[in-house]
């Protein structure tokens, strides 16, 4: 007995010190280092080269622990209406290290990010060729190795630069709807170093006048945000796993990626409590019933494929406090504002809309999707009531 009360007892230590150990780790950091978003300029822009300057920063957030940069590369791929035959690029990658200097061969040293500091880096990026004005933007990869409490991994931060920018004074044509017109305004490529405001500023001010409502589709919006998630930074778990199966192959929510982006925002909980309250008020011919319970972003998520290159390969969250951003684009601008999700199966859904604005009059004006789904890249549509 008393050899088995110390077996016992042994077994219980070993069993708390067990979850004590894991309690730990789920509670830690582990490699945590932020990419912050990058600063870029187009410092040469000439028909036959562009230089593009960045500077990418990672902040280590941990109050105690260390993270190592072993490694740092970046990869560009290059986005334009042409063919890229004859179109050359290179990048330099030099170091930012508050307290080391660059060395002169090129090398990246293996660099220790200390707790609540920063470092960063410079990159260069000189694109050449006989005619570069085909280019629409390039999307720039920076890989970089975290070495820590969780070994070695793998992270990639993602930035989108522009290089191709529309006449804000160039002629369009008015399309005439129910009580008024539309008009589908051309912009570059939108990206996370865009804002709302800045954009309505520079392509849509020069063809308003007082009364008219602009309207922006709400994944551009969430692209400026920055609400952009690529697939290989997802783990799908159980839940995500076992019910993407059910969802419409036509869904956001049919991957196990798209579905685990809606879990790590909702919960595991809610979202699998919301399937079955759904599938049960399915049977009894009341649809729809998941979505109104598993959160506003079941409904706005966008899975790959669901927008322009190179965004077809990120999902795409629903844009965050659009209300908030109208009122903003409002306020800065003077123009009545909207955030719209509009489709081809004439389907409108006003996420936010500014102050008197008519929702019904929204609704018809943009049934007939003006914007468009395909690539005519007019994120921007601009109404004037007749």
């Amino acid at each position: 007995m008393i050899i088995e009360s110390i077996g016992m007892g042994l077994l219980a230590v070993l069993f708390a010190a067990w979850g004590g150990l894991e309690w730990v780790h789920r509670r830690r950091s582990g490699n945590a280092l932020e990419a912050l978003p990058g600063e870029w300029q187009l410092e040469t822009c000439e028909p036959q080269h562009y230089r593009l300057l960045g500077e990418q920063c990672f902040f280590n957030p941990t109050r105690t622990l260390e993270v190592m940069i072993p490694e740092l590369w970046v990869e560009v791929t290059l986005l334009s209406k042409g063919s890229l035959e004859d179109i050359e690029h290179s990048v330099q990658v030099i170091p930012k290290h508050p307290d080391a200097e660059p060395r002169r061969d090129g090398y990246w040293f293996a660099y220790i990010v200390k707790s609540k500091k920063r470092t960063a880096v410079e990159i260069i990026l000189d694109i050449t060729g006989p005619d570069l004005t085909d280019l629409k933007a390039a999307w720039i990869r920076i890989h970089y190795i975290t070495y820590g409490p969780k070994g070695r991994l793998h992270n990639t931060h993602h930035e989108v630069i522009p290089l191709r920018f529309p006449d804000p004074q160039q002629g369009l044509q008015w399309r005439p709807v129910p009580a008024g017109q539309v008009l589908p305004v051309p912009t570059h490529l939108l990206t996370q170093l865009d804002t709302c405001p800045d954009i309505v500023r520079r392509y849509v001010l020069p063809r308003a006048q007082p009364g008219d409502i602009v309207t922006i589709g709400e994944t551009p919006v969430a692209i400026m945000q920055g609400r952009t998630i690529h697939p290989s930074t997802i783990q799908p778990g159980w839940v995500a796993t076992r019910l993407a199966y059910f969802f419409l192959p036509t869904s956001s929510l049919a991957t196990a990626c798209g579905l685990q982006t809606l879990v790590n925002l909702e919960g595991s909980v809610r979202v699998f409590l919301a399937f079955m309250v759904g599938a049960i008020a399915k049977v009894f011919g009341q649809a729809g019933m998941f979505y109104r319970l598993a959160g506003e972003q079941a409904r706005l998520i966008d899975d790959v494929t669901g927008t322009l290159p190179p965004y077809d390969q990120f999902i795409v969250l629903g844009p965050d406090q659009p209300q908030k951003v109208v009122n903003q684009i409002q306020a800065e601008t003077g123009l009545a504002a909207a955030i719209v999700d509009v489709n081809d199966l004439k389907r409108v859904k006003v996420l936010a809309a500014t102050q008197g604005v008519s929702l019904p009059f929204l609704e018809e004006a943009l049934r007939s999707n003006p914007a468009g789904n395909a690539d005519e890249q007019t994120p921007v549509v601009l109404i004037r009531p007749s």
